[in-house]
């Protein structure tokens, strides 16, 4: 491996830490130098996370079943800082760039202007997520984590309105009462295992004095419960839709990678340091996993049904890709996991989509759109913009048939039917749950096809009314030109991710039985030092 190929392992991190601490230096007035170094810097993050990916792919990365390690500082594990890309984390920083890049193409219609400092925000965001996905430890997770939530705070309130600012900071209590509780968790695993290094932490849990078992079980349970509120596990979960409904487009759509965190840290660690190996601690909360992914995907589906917009819909949509993928966490088996992998990157993709289509749909026709009014009406104007109004852009012919195709593509996404990849994901879970078939996977199974019919139902019921039951009086859609490249963008992976459905779900798979490995992951990362 040359030098330079180690070295991309960091960039997700650097790049947008260094983009967005330049762009803090010019104030709001310089709004298109600010477009162009926040497009490059997420163009750069995208071709660097695409080449990461590729390489775990291809097998070009060390036969592609080994974790490459990053040491801050040529500082050894488990006492230095290691960033870890393995099958797993490339795939997400690869999907957050993916949604990054087409939402922040749509925002450069109208919302980059909407409030102060979104490009740096936004940047931070991206930040917080990929130093996630790539830490090691326990330590620098919170410290990703807080960067995460600090610049979601300012995007959830991006924009003002009584209503975004309410759902806003009922967001921020919520998300610092997980903060609180992830800080005991990790004090309290520090404690007992004297060690926050992912890799040491899973030897040291099989090894651990029985005596002191009980207490690491506590400190894992409050840690799991943080990352469970995270991810929007029901009864944790009731400030999602909320909260998601209510804030701009583009951070809704870019929020949908922020459950996917916690469903990340949930698996890296029941799979890493409790797993078969772990001794009286294998396979702790794994029950729990299972109970809380059938709660979320009944709790989503049903909010699907019931939602009256398309927005709300979206956030409950959410929940069910998160509940899937902690279902099939749950089940325990790899081919399940390996199919839930495959549709969480769909879906989310898809998720994220629809946030921006509803904006589109409900402009200008709900109470949705009393909302716009804190931001872009005459009265309200952000002294610093030079335009006249804030038009969204160009009108695009046949606009209606595009968004009802755009909208489609969304739903038999989240439904999971064919021929897009959320079928090919729902497929391969419900054949691994069929060769299980003990009472677990058939309430999965169950719990599966109802989501889907469910999605099915709510999805379509919301398209026919915002694209061919409209008010005559209702204004006409209007897309822009970032709009459409943003939403295209979204759509145009879903569809590749179809037609390169078996080649991703081989890797899923692979990710899946790679994660049920976690001696290979801990050679990676402790090596000689093991």
């Amino acid at each position: 491996m040359i030098a330079w190929d180690v070295h991309l392992i960091i960039l997700p991190i650097l790049l947008p830490m260094v983009m967005a601490a330049v762009m803090l230096l010019f104030d709001e007035r310089r709004r298109r130098l600010k477009s162009v170094i926040s497009l490059t810097a997420m163009a750069a993050i995208l071709i660097v996370a695409l080449i990461l990916l590729y390489e775990c792919l291809t097998g070009a990365a060390d036969g592609g079943d080994t974790a490459r390690v990053y040491h801050l500082g040529d500082w050894a594990a488990p006492y230095g800082i290691v960033l870890v890309a393995d099958r797993l984390s490339t795939m997400m920083v690869a999907l957050t760039s993916v949604l990054g890049a087409g939402v922040l193409a749509f925002a450069l219609a109208r919302w980059d202007r909407a409030g102060p400092r979104f490009h740096a925000l936004f940047l931070f965001l991206i930040m917080g997520i990929n130093g996630a996905f790539l830490t090691g430890d326990l330590f620098n997770l919170f410290v990703f984590f807080e960067i995460m939530l600090a610049a979601s705070y300012g995007l959830a309130l991006h924009g003002s309105g009584e209503e975004r600012i309410r759902a806003g900071l009922t967001y921020i209590a919520i998300n610092l009462t997980a903060s609180l509780l992830f800080l005991i968790g990790v004090s309290v695993i520090y404690g007992v295992t004297g060690t926050l290094n992912m890799a040491d932490l899973a030897l040291k849990v099989r090894v651990i004095a029985e005596t002191d078992r009980g207490l690491l079980h506590v400190g894992a349970a409050v840690l799991g419960t943080a990352f469970l509120i995270k991810c929007a596990a029901w009864p944790l979960g009731f400030w999602l839709a909320p909260t998601y409904t209510a804030a701009s487009a583009p951070a809704a759509a870019i929020f949908a990678m922020l459950s996917k965190v916690g469903v990340y840290v949930l698996l890296r660690l029941s799979l890493l340091a409790f797993g078969d190996q772990a001794a009286g601690s294998a396979h702790f909360g794994q029950g729990w996993l299972l109970a809380a992914g059938l709660a979320t995907l009944a709790f989503g589906t049903l909010g699907i049904i019931a939602a009256r917009d398309l927005a709300r819909a979206a956030a409950y949509a959410v929940m069910v890709s998160s509940g899937t993928v902690l279902a099939a966490a749950g089940v325990g088996h790899p081919a399940v996991l390996g199919g839930a992998l495959f549709y969480l990157i769909g879906s989310t993709l898809a998720c994220g989509a629809l946030f921006l289509l509803a904006e589109v749909l409900q402009r200008g026709v709900d109470s949705g759109a009393q909302r716009e009014r804190a931001v872009f009406d005459d009265e309200y104007r952000d002294p610093f913009d030079d335009d006249e109004r804030n038009e969204p852009g160009l009108v695009i012919p046949a606009a209606v048939a595009a968004l009802g195709g755009a909208l489609l593509i969304c739903t038999l996404m989240v439904a999971g039917l064919p021929p897009l990849s959320g079928f090919i994901g729902k497929l391969a879970m419900l054949d691994g749950l069929a060769n299980a078939l003990d009472p677990a996977s058939i309430a999965v199974m169950v719990a599966l096809s109802i989501s889907s019919l469910g999605g099915l139902i709510g999805l379509t019921r919301l398209g026919v009314k915002a694209l061919w039951a409209r008010d005559e009086d209702a204004p006409e859609l209007v897309v822009g030109a970032a709009e459409l490249a943003g939403m295209g963008g979204l759509l145009a992976a879903c569809v590749l991710l179809a037609i390169f459905g078996g080649m991703g779900l081989i890797y899923a798979e692979h990710t899946a039985e790679w994660l049920g490995r976690p001696d290979a992951y801990i050679e990676a990362v402790l090596g000689a030092s093991r």
